[in-house]
């Protein structure tokens, strides 16, 4: 336990600040203080020596220059049971300070104003706050540093309790300290690099806060946690109504499934597993939607997750409560449709809200001793941009479905190939490895479960390499196919399609997803 004598609070966010300031007062802790927090605390009645009165300098430099002193730094960094530091800061007239309680500019905020002008964040990057978090931090076995209005209370209990800050809170809390200066000098260097140009940094800095520990990972031997960025939004900042916790298979196939929704403007139901559709479907209402896409297929759908891009109502809701789901996600919820939802308490209810508008992040995975980065696949269907490569033309109904079905493919594990009406999927066939086995199994669980392909149509989220992909469609019933293009042999696969009566638009775009 280390006694509290000299704190030094400077903050930008005062949140919680006047509350703190007052409890040390209150211990008779003397408190330093700079600019806009010595006024604030000074107001609410706490009194407080300016820093510019115990360096013996004013602040300079329209407020750059404040708290690089000596008399600072020297009474942070100090160590106590060294004889010689004591003797050199005794000789110098530098007092010990005990705490320090700092936040920094809000240079990240700042950084993503709209229109911020550069000044303006060159402005916003602290100098001395991240001085005096390193100092104190450093010599954490003799000074308390608070860089989080949340440990206000737990630092001043202990302080009114004990007079001072134990090892374990003071370690704790240095910690936290190193992780906020190198989050904040991160944010700096990519903002930096972000106005140089070029979307992959020379360097990368990657910035998250652990949200939560999970069960286990993919599989039970395996440890799992959840981080969220600071930019806010997505999933990871979801709200969660209800259910029992999540599990990291449920948040895979959670955004799996938000991902696929919102890749329509029509009321959508999307039901995943293992992070491929099961059945989607587009319709007038939410509930609707729901009812065509548990037909594709209801066997699977037995523990899946559901999307919906549209605040649920009690009608879907009563729908779903038919069907065992491990979570469900959605923009918002009826207080009925939860209401509902409560008579299940371990169904997951997850709502997007506000964190639907997360901005563009990109797509990271691991491989041995680095990472690959790359843009998120957002580019959206444009049949305009479409080319009919056969001899027939689709009709206006065959478009809308093929459009469908193009956006669906776009979500589907290579190699993907999705049968599908209007505004309702038919048959997916996923993670295969040869194009044409995709098409066969696609087709074959949709004969399992009863649905017709006649008058379907086909998207492919690659290229046909071999005209065999084309004929076990049309032979399964699809009158139409919608796929990239470039294939060697595309004269081939055209001429096949054109033998069979089939129309083939090219959209000159791939969909690959591993």
């Amino acid at each position: 336990m280390r006694k509290i004598s000299r704190a030094l609070i400077s903050v930008s966010d005062k949140s919680g600040v006047v509350e703190f300031a007052q409890g040390l007062a209150r211990r008779g802790i003397e408190i330093l203080s700079t600019g806009g927090t010595a006024r604030l605390l000074r107001d609410h009645g706490v009194k407080v020596k300016d820093v510019s009165e115990v360096t013996g300098f004013p602040e300079m430099l329209d407020g750059r220059v404040k708290t690089l002193h000596p008399k600072i730094h020297g009474g942070l960094l100090a160590i106590r049971a060294s004889a010689d530091h004591q003797a050199q800061v005794q000789a110098q007239g530098i007092g010990l300070i005990d705490l320090v309680a700092v936040s920094l500019y809000p240079f990240e905020k700042t950084a993503a104003k709209p229109g911020v002008a550069f000044q303006e964040i060159i402005e916003n990057i602290d100098i001395g706050g991240p001085s005096m978090i390193r100092s104190a931090a450093k010599n954490f076995e003799d000074v308390a540093v608070v860089v989080d209005a949340a440990d206000y209370a737990k630092v001043l209990a202990e302080i009114e309790q004990a007079g001072g800050v134990s090892d374990e809170t003071r370690a704790r809390l240095a910690r936290k300290a190193f992780a906020t200066t190198a989050a904040y000098d991160a944010a700096i260097s990519t903002t930096l690099q972000e106005r140089a140009g070029g979307e992959f940094p020379e360097n990368l800095h990657l910035n998250y806060t652990k949200v939560m520990d999970l069960r286990y990972g993919e599989n039970p031997h395996q440890k799992a946690a959840l981080y969220a960025n600071l930019a806010g939004g997505g999933l990871a900042r979801a709200r969660q109504h209800q259910g029992k916790e999540l599990s990291y298979n449920n948040l895979v196939d959670l955004e799996a499934a938000w991902r696929m929704v919102r890749e329509f403007d029509e009321p959508t139901t999307a039901i995943i597993k293992h992070t491929n559709p099961c059945g989607i479907a587009s319709a007038a209402t939410l509930a609707e939607s729901y009812a065509r896409a548990l037909e594709v297929d209801p066997v699977s759908a037995y523990g899946s997750v559901i999307a919906f891009n549209r605040r649920v109502d009690a009608a879907t809701a009563e729908a779903m409560s038919k069907l065992f789901v491990e979570a469900v996600i959605a923009t918002a919820y009826e207080p009925e449709a939860l209401a509902k939802f409560a008579a299940k308490k371990n169904l997951r209810v997850m709502e997007m809200g506000g964190a639907a508008a997360g901005k563009r992040e990109m797509d990271v995975k691991n491989v041995s001793g680095g990472l690959l980065m790359m843009t998120p696949d957002d580019y959206p269907a444009k049949p305009e941009e479409w080319k009919c490569v056969t001899e027939r033309q689709p009709t206006d109904a065959e478009k809308r479905a093929l459009v469908f079905a193009w956006r669906v493919a776009k979500h589907v594990k290579s190699n993907a190939i999705v049968f599908a009406r209007e505004n309702c999927a038919v048959g997916v066939g996923a993670g295969q490895m040869s194009r044409v086995d995709s098409v066969k199994l696609a087709a074959s669980k949709a004969r399992e479960l009863k649905h017709s392909l006649e008058g379907t149509v086909v998207g492919s989220d690659a290229f046909f390499p071999f005209p065999d992909g084309v004929e076990e469609a049309a032979k399964a019933g699809a009158t139409a196919i919608v796929q990239p293009g470039g294939s060697v042999r595309d004269n081939e696969v055209i001429a096949a399609a054109n033998k069979l009566g089939l129309a083939m638009m090219f959209t000159g775009i791939r969909h690959f997803k591993h």
